[in-house]
């Protein structure tokens, strides 16, 4: 029998997700942890209405299952020509168990008849913090606000690496004449979603961070 240390642990196995929240908690006073670091898991089904619900229902999942203090999010992207959609099916807006280019290519063809001045959109970061019995403590939300390309950039432009990490290679900033893809870490980590909603979190969860320190996991066979 062995005792975890106290420790922050991220509540995603999305491991572009996961290096993007990394860096943004580096500075934080706690040991940060990912599911990597621990018995492979189930995911939960994802069967919120929004995307708040959803960062709550997977924080309190894992925490509950591994007994840690769980930092999850849910980040999903909102198109104003298209009512607020693909929202909280942001990661499945193409079906069930579909590649981030399916999914591109319907937000795509969706928007295909939408001029350029019309098609304003959001990304969405909700972030949920459970303690090790699933209790919700802390929460906090981000929000970065652009336009959506009519087309992805050619392979060899420098947001090509959006074209595997979700739709940031499609989402364009006007004062930054970019698109998020683009953005070195400095810049995502302060006008990024995911940045914004971390530095929400920040002044939210700092009350808690003795009780995060001092608590331990409960015991856990080796």
């Amino acid at each position: 029998m062995a005792l975890r240390p106290a420790t922050l642990v991220l509540g995603t196995q999305n491991l572009d997700k996961l290096r993007e929240f990394l860096a943004l908690l580096a500075a934080w006073p706690v040991q940060v942890q990912s599911l990597a670091d621990f018995p492979p898991i189930v995911e939960p089904m994802e069967h919120g209405a929004t995307l708040e619900a959803n960062a709550a229902l997977k924080a309190s999942y894992y925490a509950t299952t591994l007994r840690q203090w769980i930092l999850a999010d849910d980040t999903g992207l909102e198109v104003a020509a298209l009512g607020g959609a693909p929202g909280a099916l942001t990661a499945r807006y193409a079906g069930n168990d579909v590649t981030p280019a399916q999914n591109r290519a319907k937000l795509l063809a969706e928007l295909a008849a939408v001029p350029v001045g019309r098609r304003t959109a959001r990304f969405v970061c909700h972030l949920a913090l459970a303690d090790p019995t699933g209790d919700i403590r802390a929460t906090s939300c981000g929000h970065c606000h652009g336009q959506i390309a009519r087309e992805l950039p050619p392979v060899d432009a420098p947001s090509a690496a959006g074209r595997r990490f979700g739709y940031d290679g499609l989402f364009e900033l006007a004062e930054y004449h970019c698109t998020l893809a683009e953005l070195g870490p400095a810049a995502t980590a302060v006008v990024g979603h995911r940045g914004r909603a971390v530095q929400a979190m920040r002044p939210v969860i700092e009350p808690l961070l003795t009780e995060i320190v001092a608590t331990a996991g409960e015991p856990l066979r080796e």
